[in-house]
């Protein structure tokens, strides 16, 4: 396909969000600002390992001891010296003793020598012994066992101390306790994992047009897709989320329900009326209910009237109305914000290098971020990226499609296929 026709197929036309000589906030920015807003969280709690999965741990955990704690066996197999064994294989040995796991081994070290001993996966390995014979490099004679190979001293044996020694540190404050961190806390014997109280997180969406899906539509109604979406970004463990609904455009109702919110939460989220239209009031009743804006009109597409501030102790997040751009200033904005304040030790979504397999014309001015998939690999390695065509910040059914986004820089004009771009895959975003 030629580089004209994949500019007349991706072409976005001409801009109409941007004002001529309207200053913007760099994303950059306007982040550092959202992330001065979230303190650390303070308040701990104490949980069983059970019940701490998907939590913010708390505090870091060290070994306490050797991991593991003792030579033990690798696998099922026949304990032996190897300075007992002369000469090639094979060696007969005369059988003195069992072990399994659990067992102590202190007897099974009196073995006495020329002998090997029968030993299971995990069995301690008694002191004196140093090499163990998997029992498919054997064959048993009676109460022999006769070794098919010469093995060398530490064969199939976990050394004390292998995996971590004692005082290693094996998990930092700020983690997502998943199956793996759970392993290592109840490997070291920890019956309770210290973790961050929940963030609160209160979200509801403005706008007179919005009803329920299964309600009927009126005409000029639409269904709120955008309650949705958020609650799919913040029903996670480590949020206690407030759902407060659909708030129509009435100033009385979105007061009552914005003071109800900062009370209640560390957070607040909205969708919609953070714009410059009659019926855009949520930055004014921010500040007339004391907050503050703390960066607005933000360099971004889609999403340019993004909104950061505080009310009270808490956190203003204000969303636009356009479902794409909820999603994406949630997720590259909102959502290191959220872990923050959290106490997640995760921070800006990185992107990687990638190669265009579309072309794009646009007004420079914003950093774009295009939904698009990955639909093969350059010859240098990079992944090969196609937009979706003719997006914009209303077509909510192209983000099922999309395996991530093309990210196009502000001072850009014009991608070419072939060009490099900025690749920022779905799973690289906290609340994604």
């Amino acid at each position: 396909m030629t580089a004209a026709k994949h500019l007349a197929e991706h072409a976005a036309g001409p801009a109409c969000c941007e004002t001529t000589g309207e200053s913007l906030i760099p994303v950059d920015i306007a982040l550092e600002k959202g992330l001065a807003l979230a303190a650390p969280p303070v308040t701990i709690e104490h949980l069983p390992l059970m019940a701490a999965r998907g939590r913010v741990l708390a505090a870091g955990a060290v070994a306490p001891a050797p991991m593991p704690a003792f030579d033990n066996a690798a696998m099922d197999g026949y304990a032996v010296r190897t300075a007992d064994l002369a000469g090639d294989a094979p060696h007969a040995l005369a059988l003195a003793g069992r072990v399994a796991a659990g067992d102590g081994g202190r007897d099974a070290d009196r073995a006495p020598g020329g002998s090997a001993l029968r030993i299971l996966t995990g069995a301690p390995v008694p002191p004196s012994f140093d090499a163990v014979v998997m029992q498919e490099r054997t064959r048993r004679e009676g109460d022999r066992v006769v070794l098919l190979e010469t093995p060398r001293p530490g064969l199939n044996i976990h050394r004390a101390g292998e995996d971590a020694a004692a005082g290693t540190r094996l998990l930092k404050s700020g983690q997502l306790i998943g199956a793996r961190q759970l392993a290592v806390l109840a490997a070291i014997g920890l019956a309770e994992a210290p973790v961050y109280a929940r963030l609160r997180v209160a979200m509801f969406s403005t706008g007179s047009e919005l009803r329920q899906p299964g309600e009927t539509l009126a005409p000029g109604q639409i269904y709120n897709s955008n309650r949705f979406t958020l609650a799919g970004m913040l029903e996670r463990p480590w949020i206690e989320l407030l759902d407060l609904g659909a708030v129509p455009d009435q100033p009385e109702m979105l007061a009552a329900t914005l003071a109800r919110a900062a009370a209640e939460a560390d957070v607040v989220v909205t969708t919609g009326g953070v714009s410059v239209g009659d019926e855009d009031h949520m930055v004014g009743l921010v500040r007339e209910a004391g907050g503050e804006i703390h960066a607005m009109k933000i360099a971004i597409k889609p999403g340019k009237p993004l909104t950061l501030g505080r009310l009270g102790e808490a956190i203003y997040i204000g969303l636009p109305g356009n479902p794409v751009a909820v999603f994406v200033t949630m997720a590259v904005v909102g959502g290191p914000i959220l872990c923050r304040r959290a106490g997640l030790d995760q921070g800006q979504p990185a992107t990687s290098a990638a190669v265009a397999a579309f072309g794009w014309r646009r007004r420079p001015g914003r950093r774009e971020y295009l939904p698009a998939r990955q639909v093969g690999v350059s010859d240098a390695g990079l992944p090969e990226i196609e937009a979706m065509p003719r997006t914009n910040s209303a077509r909510i059914a192209q983000l099922v499609s999309a395996e991530g986004f093309a990210v196009i820089e502000p001072e850009a004009s014009e991608i070419l296929p072939g060009a490099r771009i900025a690749w920022l895959p779905m799973e690289r975003l906290a609340l994604a």
